[in-house]
């Protein structure tokens, strides 16, 4: 079951487009496991590396990094998102980097 979570997890991180960002409920949401936000994290944590999700385009629900500031974790993703062309203001992206899924990936992308 948790394997199956964590699949449907990955698969819509995957869909982030570069250069947008999404929180961990709002891909609770789309990946059909709302109020699971904690888990997100834990799946993004058990990733395979060769299926390469875009982990560094998640973030908490007020658009600032997951990790602490000066961490190292923190500034990794700080640099792939600025690398992607991603506003960063105090830790924070800018409202204008956050993913709006359109009609179209809702329904034919996202899988539940």
């Amino acid at each position: 079951m948790a394997a199956d979570n964590y699949q449907r997890i990955w698969r819509t991180v995957l869909l982030i487009p570069a250069g947008k960002v999404a929180s961990y409920g709002q891909i609770a949401d789309l990946a059909g496991l709302p109020g699971r936000a904690r888990l997100v994290g834990k799946a993004l944590g058990y990733a395979p590396q060769a299926l390469a999700v875009p982990w560094y385009r998640v973030l908490r629900s007020d658009r600032s990094l997951a990790f602490a500031t000066g961490t190292a974790n923190a500034l990794e993703q700080r640099q792939l998102l600025l690398a992607e062309g991603v506003i960063l203001r105090n830790n924070r992206v800018d409202k204008t980097a956050i993913w709006q899924p359109d009609l179209a990936e809702l329904l034919f992308k996202l899988q539940y």
